[in-house]
């Protein structure tokens, strides 16, 4: 069987963690943000790791875990 082609998009957006779950940035922080809180900044700064019906999805996309 060939080898199974990592969807280009998920590669640069997510990566795993050491026991499998997603991590992604957050989300709704490109532009706009002198409309936006400063806690909603703090808040948005970091990670999030994804629930589980999305790295269900996403794994599928990565299938060696890149």
């Amino acid at each position: 069987m060939s080898k199974l082609k990592t969807k280009s998009g998920v590669k640069k957006r997510f990566s795993l963690t050491a026991t499998g779950l997603v991590r992604s940035t957050q989300a709704n922080k490109r532009h706009n943000m002198r409309k936006r809180s400063k806690r909603q900044l703090r808040v948005q700064r970091g990670t999030v790791i994804l629930n589980d019906v999305e790295c269900r999805r996403l794994i599928r996309f990565m299938p060696y875990g890149s």
